[in-house]
């Protein structure tokens, strides 16, 4: 029997649990980022960088918008769609940004979905692969550690310890691998990456990393504002109730943000 979450559940309304409901576990009491943590964050974090349109505020730039769009598209896993995101995005967005955001959507789609994608990139755009990255383990270990920390925060050792208790293999490789070999790649800047990944998980229906990353995003200096406008991006792709879950996901990350800020009374 499927177990629904409190909070989410189909309401009584006689309709079937949208896919979001089907797929989204409890928030585990042991979860670093989970709702039942209080604080997060240390201090506000500032976003001297503005990833807003200048000529529009309520819209990422011109290039940023065509990758999120991107990474929207791969979650779909329709190939209209990202033949039609790649389109946009090879007029607007440097080569090296558009190949880092496929070549990381591996790590949440798979090899099938990314090894697709480049695939089209390559029709689409002419563009040679670029050079592989060389480097050794422990460099790409000691990588992974600086950028996880960079996304996670003060709550980095316990979802080390949290993941290590699940298998440590998959904590080593979360590292090495994800943070490391992957998310700690040059090419495509960290908070550039973390909304681009938010688009993806959103719209993929995975809404505990979802929460995850839109946190991550927020501190590695991601703005609300920039948060907002990545929705607004990928929202023609979903459904609207899977829209309305994702908000709900993005409305619970502000709030603990906003209480983490608050100065004591």
């Amino acid at each position: 029997m499927e177990r629904l979450v409190m909070g989410w559940p189909p309401g009584g309304s006689g309709r079937s649990p949208t896919r979001w409901e089907r797929m989204r576990p409890p928030w585990p009491a042991s979860d670093p980022w989970s709702p039942q943590e209080s604080v997060m964050y240390s201090e506000p974090k500032e976003h001297p960088i503005s990833r807003l349109d200048p000529g529009n505020p309520h819209r990422l730039t011109p290039a940023l918008r065509a990758l999120v769009r991107v990474s929207a598209a791969l979650a779909t896993r329709k190939e209209s769609c990202l033949r039609s995101a790649m389109a946009q995005v090879r007029d607007e967005a440097a080569a090296e940004e558009v190949e880092e955001v496929l070549v990381q959507s591996y790590l949440f789609i798979g090899f099938p979905g990314a090894l697709n994608a480049l695939s089209v990139w390559r029709e689409f755009s002419g563009w040679p692969a670029s050079p592989p990255m060389e480097d050794d383990p422990l460099t790409r270990a000691r990588r992974g550690e600086a950028v996880c920390r960079q996304v996670y925060g003060g709550q980095y050792e316990r979802l080390r310890r949290n993941v290590r208790e699940l298998h440590p293999d998959l904590d080593r490789w979360m590292v090495e691998e994800g943070y490391g070999k992957v998310l700690g790649r040059p090419g495509l800047d960290l908070p550039e990456r973390e909304l681009c990944i938010a688009a993806l998980l959103a719209v993929l229906g995975a809404p505990v990393q979802l929460y995850s990353h839109l946190r991550g995003a927020l501190e590695v200096g991601v703005g609300p504002d920039e948060v907002e406008a990545m929705l607004r991006e990928v929202a023609d792709v979903m459904p609207p109730t899977e829209m309305e879950e994702v908000r709900h996901v993005w409305r619970r990350v502000r709030e603990r943000a906003g209480r983490s800020a608050a100065p004591d009374s």
